[in-house]
């Protein structure tokens, strides 16, 4: 962490150089706000991690407003008269519900467009469920269909495409692999849930649909970091459908990749694609991850 943090808050100069707005551009240069004033503007990892920060932290709010008052009060003055003209409104505005400690906003572990996904994903789980009542010796389509189930869910959690509000999300201190994880993992409690079910109404074994499934959902992040997420799922079930699905249903036998010596190879990609997701978490700050 910076030399400008304390213990745990932002030290005065930060607070400062923020409210004078003594920042980097996008092409790593100073802003023209402050930055000649100052030295090298503050770079973009820690004014993420400062206004994340301020999101919690009343007291440095207040160091905020204390050092805009000073740095900038033409600012202040302009606030100062917007204030004064809100404030005789503001007793016939209806208070906003207190939202509960316990229950986070929704945006933060799912988007209402991963909802029909959400709703598909467990339409073809049930639909595999039943073609295996009715196939009883050849594949388990339970299996076929496991690890490409949470692909698309993921994209559509992540999708500049599919989300209207994409540029608010993005634009936020909290956006990023952390709030990739989080949708991801809703996408997973909803998928996982789903093949359990499956699973045991046709007696597939949990670690031979499970680790798939957790392999290609780190793998769709792991070449979303590259080349856009929505590609990336894209690509995947376009390659399984075509190497794996479609001999498979063609032949009725079921694919050495679907067997339980191949484990141990859907371990190592799953491990994989964590370590490639950790290494390249930067990436997810970039709006070309939308794509």
């Amino acid at each position: 962490m910076s030399a400008e943090y304390q213990v745990e808050h932002p030290s005065e100069r930060l607070i400062g150089r923020y409210a004078r707005g003594d920042t980097e551009d996008t092409d790593g240069t100073e802003a023209a706000q402050g930055g000649g004033a100052s030295g090298a503007g503050i770079a973009h990892d820690e004014v993420w991690a400062l206004e994340a920060h301020l999101e919690s932290c009343a007291r440095c709010r207040a160091r905020l407003a204390a050092a805009t008052r000073d740095a900038t009060p033409a600012v202040t003055a302009l606030v100062d008269g917007v204030w004064a003209g809100l404030t005789p409104q503001l007793p016939a505005i209806a208070p906003m519900p207190r939202l509960r400690r316990w229950a986070p906003p929704l945006s933060i572990w799912a988007s209402p467009v991963m909802v029909p996904w959400m709703c598909m994903t467990v339409l073809v789980t049930l639909i595999a469920v039943i073609l295996d009542s009715l196939n009883s010796h050849g594949v388990s389509f339970v299996l076929l269909l496991a690890p490409v189930l949470p692909v698309f869910g993921v994209a559509a959690s992540w999708a500049r495409g599919l989300d209207p509000a994409y540029e608010l999300i993005a634009g936020t201190p909290r956006a990023g692999l952390q709030l990739v994880l989080r949708r991801t993992t809703s996408v997973l409690v909803v998928v996982i849930s789903a093949l359990l079910v499956a699973g045991w109404v046709t007696g597939a074994g949990v670690a031979q649909w499970l680790l798939p499934c957790l392999a290609f959902t780190t793998g769709a992040l792991a070449l979303g970091g590259l080349i856009g997420v929505t590609r990336a799922a894209i690509g995947l079930v376009a390659v399984w459908a075509a190497v794996i699905v479609t001999p498979t249903v063609a032949m009725s036998r079921t694919p050495v990749a679907l067997h339980t010596d191949s484990l141990p190879v859907w371990g190592a990609v799953f491990a994989l694609g964590v370590v490639v997701v950790i290494a390249r978490r930067g990436a997810y700050t970039l709006l070309g991850v939308h794509r």
